[in-house]
């Protein structure tokens, strides 16, 4: 087992401070700047002050954020790798009193997804470019990384939660797969609540089976049922819900049923299951293309017929009141990208929303 000692030697390798999982050169200096003036009151010497705070994790928030900047998982319009940056500083803005760790960023090489899709002179020519060292055995793609660092983030600190910020949701696939792995490992039954527009059910997409649409098929294994994989917001999609639910063994809950019925029967639905399967604690996944257009077209691939803010926060505040939220992520906003043609106000309140629901979420893994 890792040690704590080794463990962060590790992440003082792999991740970097809040904000940079960026690479850049000037492009968002100032935006970085103001981050980083935020949470440290400085914006000089950020790698070792960032360095420096992690001894203090032991100690700090049960909350924990972790940035994945990559939108390499992603396949429609790119962008979501500045969500990281934008969301932390529209959190620290809007949200001053919020209560988290920030573990940093991962380190991503853009065009780079996950290490089994590399040869072995690439990942050494990636080793020398990350850690000056081609013969180091850490990982150099963005969710191999995550999923290395959180294995053993959980197995140091079992009651801690991370809160991970994307990024595209191929993300999602490290970031759930080890908290189930953990939780299995503590004897706990969870559920992933998952909001999108989509079903991100893909064995595959054009031969690369992790990515944004598929990410969701390759953690079924690692709940204790397939259904416990609860999905809401769902309306993009090819095939029908019946089609998902009985290939999968998924639930879904479709955005057109909250529009016809209201919310309170999904909730009740979603609740009665919940206690029948015995579960013990929640994750939240959020895309955040569940929400309408109208409230969050600063997305990849956003989507007309969605949810309000009020309905998901409905559906969360519910849950929440019965069921210890553990984990959680926000995922696919992407701020410079306009669908709307509002131009900066789209991605004021796509990053609005985003940042409520977030703060939120980070409020219950800290309960």
């Amino acid at each position: 087992m890792t040690t704590q000692p080794q463990f962060l030697t590790k992440i003082k390798q792999s991740l970097c401070p809040p904000g940079n999982g960026v690479f850049t050169v000037n492009t968002a200096k100032e935006r970085k700047a103001a981050l980083h003036q935020a949470l440290y009151g400085q914006t000089d010497n950020i790698e070792a002050l960032w360095s420096e705070s992690l001894d203090t994790l032991t100690t700090s928030s049960k909350a924990v954020i972790l940035g994945i900047a990559s939108d390499c998982g992603g396949g429609i319009l790119r962008g979501a790798n500045w969500g990281p940056l934008f969301v932390r500083s529209t959190l620290l803005a809007n949200y001053p009193q919020i209560n988290a760790f920030d573990l940093g960023d991962v380190r991503v090489i853009p065009h780079l997804l996950h290490d089994k899709y590399l040869n072995q002179p690439t990942i050494s020519n990636c080793r020398k470019a990350l850690y000056q060292d081609p013969e180091s055995k850490l990982a150099v793609s963005p969710l191999t990384i995550t999923e290395d660092v959180l294995h053993d983030f959980y197995a140091l600190y079992p009651d801690k939660g991370i809160f991970g910020i994307g990024g595209d949701h191929s993300i999602s696939y490290p970031l759930t797969k080890t908290y189930l792995q953990a939780k299995k490992a503590q004897g706990k039954r969870c559920a992933i609540i998952h909001f999108d527009a989509h079903t991100d059910l893909l064995v595959e997409r054009l031969g690369i089976d992790l990515c944004f649409g598929s990410w969701c098929t390759h953690i079924l294994d690692d709940l204790h049922e397939h259904n416990h994989l609860i999905q809401i917001g769902i309306r993009s999609s090819g095939k029908p819900k019946e089609h998902w639910e009985s290939t999968f063994g998924v639930r879904q809950h479709w955005a057109h049923e909250i529009r016809e019925n209201g919310v309170a029967p999904v909730i009740e639905s979603i609740l009665a299951q919940l206690k029948e399967q015995a579960i013990d604690e929640l994750y939240v996944s959020f895309d955040i293309d569940a929400l309408d257009d109208a409230f969050a077209s600063a997305t990849g691939t956003p989507e007309p017929d969605g949810l309000t803010p009020d309905e998901a926060m409905a559906i969360l505040t519910s849950l929440a009141a019965q069921y210890p939220i553990t984990g959680a992520d926000m995922m696919e906003i992407a701020p410079f990208t306009d669908s709307s043609g509002k131009g900066a106000i789209s991605s004021e309140t796509t990053l609005k929303v985003g940042a409520e629901i977030s703060a939120f979420l980070i409020e219950q893994i800290n309960q």
